[in-house]
This record gives structure tokens, sequence and C-alpha cells, in this order.
């Protein structure tokens, strides 16, 4: 009987090993343990003017896409507007194709919005991805990117939306589905020391820009699984969708043949500014009314660091049907034109 004990006993060890080693080598152990969450300290930014100014302009023009992503949407012929009641006033991304997921009121509005929220809660949710009340946030949010915004930056952006009319607006609570809820709890990561930026040439500030915009977010096929394909950064062929709006899949903005190689420095601020490619209008899934108003310097840094990026041969075409693409894996406009990777 004793050795019969003892054979369960090894046996169950033995199991409990494989299992840690499983998860260990596999997912890990934040989908269990929680996420990475750093205290909150009390630190508080002073509304300075210019912090007001900078501010407005990060999070009014796309620079960095908070209003684009925190405010309600109406589709129009045009393509996506802003409704001013709506803005930085939440949403629900139902329309979007995510309806388990909102973005919420950015308002100082203390029932709906972030009128209860410190400064520090604000931060560690922009730049750590933790929610005021801990939880790990849907990585739709990037702040897997604004990790690299400036501690400036990040002050003007908070003191900008301290400085909003507060709206009440009531929406579902963001519920994610399992495992998804679980999975993303190794995203997070806590911001240690001082964040700055090398802006010292246009290439260098416009990485920075492009990088706090999340450009690649828009600009980058996904797996089936919802992860960024690796070696195909801002190649396009994301899936781009709203109720009422005609589906789109980004463009290729890589130096690439097939990406915007003949673009000059005035063909791509023109562009932004009126949202059309000489003739070619371009969808309004693309919120060039938003980016048209970002000043001729950010823009011209934006496009010379553009130039410097990795040109990737991968041709999207949203004037035909979307077919099977061998260089992505996935369905878009021209996909079949594509040839698998060498």
């Amino acid at each position: 009987m004793k050795g019969w004990k003892t054979g369960v006993l090894y046996a169950v060890l033995g199991l409990g090993v494989v299992v840690t080693a499983g998860i260990s080598a596999t997912v890990g152990w934040r989908p269990i343990v929680g996420p990475r969450v750093r205290p909150l300290t009390d630190r508080h930014f002073e509304p300075t003017p210019a912090r007001l100014e900078r501010g407005r302009y990060l999070a009014t023009t796309g620079g960095v896409p908070c209003m684009l992503c925190h405010s309600g949407m109406e589709g129009t012929p045009e393509g996506l507007v802003i409704p001013d009641e709506t803005r930085f006033a939440g949403r629900n991304w139902a329309p979007d194709g995510i309806p388990f997921l909102t973005a919420p009121n950015l308002t100082p509005d203390p029932e709906t919005g972030i009128g209860t929220w410190s400064d520090d809660a604000l931060a560690r949710g922009i730049r750590e991805g933790i929610s005021h009340d801990g939880r790990a946030l849907f990585p739709l949010m990037p702040y897997g990117k604004f990790r690299h915004m400036t501690d400036e930056d990040l002050a003007s952006i908070i003191v900008h939306l301290r400085s909003l009319k507060p709206v009440r607006r009531a929406l579902p609570k963001t519920e994610l589905p399992f495992p998804v809820n679980r999975l993303i709890n190794a995203e997070p990561q806590p911001v240690a020391g001082p964040v700055t930026a090398d802006l010292s040439t246009p290439e260098k500030r416009g990485e920075y820009l492009v990088t706090i915009a999340a450009c690649a977010e828009c600009h980058t096929p996904m797996d089936d699984r919802g992860g960024r394909l690796p070696g195909m950064d801002f190649a396009g062929g994301f899936k781009l969708e709203y109720t009422g709006i005609p589906t789109v899949f980004s463009a290729n903005i890589t130096p690439g043949v097939n990406g915007i190689p003949y673009y000059t420095e005035e063909l791509f601020i023109q562009t932004l500014r009126t949202g059309r490619v000489r003739e070619r209008k371009l969808s309004g899934m693309m919120p060039t009314n938003y980016y048209r108003h970002m000043t001729d310097e950010d823009l011209e840094s934006i496009f010379a660091y553009l130039k410097t990026i990795k040109p990737v041969d991968h041709f999207v075409d949203n004037s035909l049907p979307p077919s099977k693409c061998a260089r992505c894996g996935q369905e878009h406009g021209g996909g079949s034109r594509n040839t698998a990777q060498s």
C-alpha cells in the first residue's frame, strides 16, 4: 500500500513539473498571476500654457490617436467624422467589429469619465497598459508604442485631457472574452525612469512621431491570431472596417516597389493635407481630415523617416477584389498578385 501511495505521489509531482514547465514555455504565468503593475504615485502635471497647446495639438491632429480612438464616429460618404458632442467622450467599437471593446470617456466627467482618476493613473494607463482599476488594457490601445512617448509629451496630453469640458456619456464596459482577458496580462510593462527622445535629425524626429502616432498599427498586416506579421512593418494589407463604410485595406507605405517609392516630400504633404494622391481620392478610413492639421515640419520629418524603413514588396490595391495573398497569408485587395517570400 505504501509503495502504491508513493507511486501516486511521484506521478502527481511529475505531472506538476510537466505542467509548470509547459506553462513557462508557452503562455507564461502572467495570464494566471495577473499583469505587471507598478504602484501609483502622487505625481501631478502642472497645467502650463505650453503643455496645454502641445497636448491639444498631439491629441486632436492624430499626432497621438487619442481623439480618433476615444470619440464616437459617424460614417459619411466622405468617411468617418467625429461629432463635436462625442469628442474624447468614449467609443464602443461594435461598428468596427469589436463589440466587446469600449475606449473609455477621456473627459473629466466624474461619473463616466476620468474626473476621479489621478494624473499618475492616466500616465500608467497611457504608457504602461494598466487601467485605473489595475486591469491590463486590451492592446488595441497601443501602449507598447506609447511607452516611448517622452515625459513632457505625456504630461502635455494629460493636461489637455484635464482641460476638456466634462461630457457625461455612459457606455458599456469592456468585457473581454476568455482566454483573451487572461492572455493580455503579459502585455503591460512598467516604465522605469525618465523617457526622452532623440530628435536631432528629421529622420529621428520622424521615427518618434510615427511611433507615438501608432502608424504601424494600421499599416502592418495581422495574422489570424491578431499578431502583427514580422518583417511586414508598414507593408499594408490591414483590414479597416466600420459599419456603413466600404471595407478597405491599408496601404503599403514602405519604399518598396509596391509601396510609395515615387512619393516626393511635396506629394506626401499634399496627400495628408487633401486626402488625395494627385487625382485619386483616398478612403475616408484614412483620417486625413485630422492629419492635415499637423505642421509642415512634422509631416516632413515623418516622410524623412518613412524613406529609411525597410522596403517590403507587398501589393495592396483596394480597386481590386480581396483575394488570398501568398506574401502575408491574408485576404486583401489584389492579394493574389503577390508571391510567397523566398
